[in-house]
């Protein structure tokens, strides 16, 4: 199980911590070799991305797929997709983001598929809304793809990117279980920076502040969580930032 599966792995376990009651510091531990290891192999996932494809693209090393995350203070179980669909009958689950989340997605789906490989599945992707579902269980795993989290609008002065608006939230709610990321897109100038303004409030500006941008946009994000999602039916996670994987001649996904 590469880093993207064991970082959806850990969501697994928390959320599983949080139904039972069950307490362990998931994160403070150290990676340790484990020839039983990888999970799954990517190239039998008959639905990866190409780009996500590590092995295919021609990456030559393979020893960073027999690591598992050991916590000092328990032990986690091993992954068991048959279990977590039978644990999850049901649910819906919804990473919401930009390629961090899009890759927790495929390792999900690639997890639970290698888990179950008889068991009929759909995928359909809709715009930014891709959704992964196991009939047979009721189970689905979305991805939306929102680098922002905010909106970002087309009007005639260009690409508005709003603080304070978010549109999309409406195909948040009725969730199971939530998983935001956003981070690099905020960073991005030039030709990759996907707006041509930023309002907040009534107040549009050509460019500010990059991370005063990103705070405005957090708080907004927190207000929607705080007046729309009941924590006694959804459990919402936020990733933390992920590496830069922007050196493409280093890096095989």
């Amino acid at each position: 199980m590469g880093p993207f599966a064991f970082a959806v792995f850990l969501f697994a376990i928390e959320f599983w911590q949080q139904v039972h009651g069950s307490r362990c510091d998931l994160y403070k531990g150290k990676w340790v070799y484990d020839a039983s290891y990888p999970l799954y192999n990517s190239t039998n996932c008959p639905f990866i991305l190409q780009e996500f494809n590590c092995q295919s693209n021609g990456r030559p090393d393979h020893l960073y797929q027999n690591y598992r995350w050991q916590p000092c203070s328990c032990k986690l179980p091993r992954f068991n997709g048959r279990d977590f669909l039978r644990r999850s009958r049901g649910k819906r689950f919804m990473f919401v983001g930009d390629s961090l989340s899009s890759n927790q997605w495929q390792s999900l789906t690639c997890l639970l598929h290698t888990a179950v490989p008889r068991s009929k599945y759909t995928l359909q992707r809709v715009g930014g809304l891709s959704t992964f579902s196991f009939p047979a269980y009721g189970v689905s795993i979305m991805f939306l793809r929102n680098a922002f989290l905010v909106d970002i609008v087309n009007e005639k002065k260009g690409r508005v990117l709003k603080l304070n608006s978010i549109g999309s939230g409406q195909l948040w709610k009725g969730v199971d279980v939530l998983i935001f990321d956003t981070w690099h897109w905020w960073l991005h100038t030039g030709r990759k920076q996907p707006w041509d303004y930023v309002q907040d409030n009534n107040i549009i500006h050509k460019d500010m502040n990059r991370m005063v941008a990103y705070e405005k946009a957090l708080r907004t994000w927190a207000r929607w969580v705080n007046f729309n999602i009941n924590p006694a039916k959804t459990k919402v996670f936020f990733q933390g930032v992920s590496p830069d994987h922007m050196e493409y001649v280093a890096v095989y996904m």
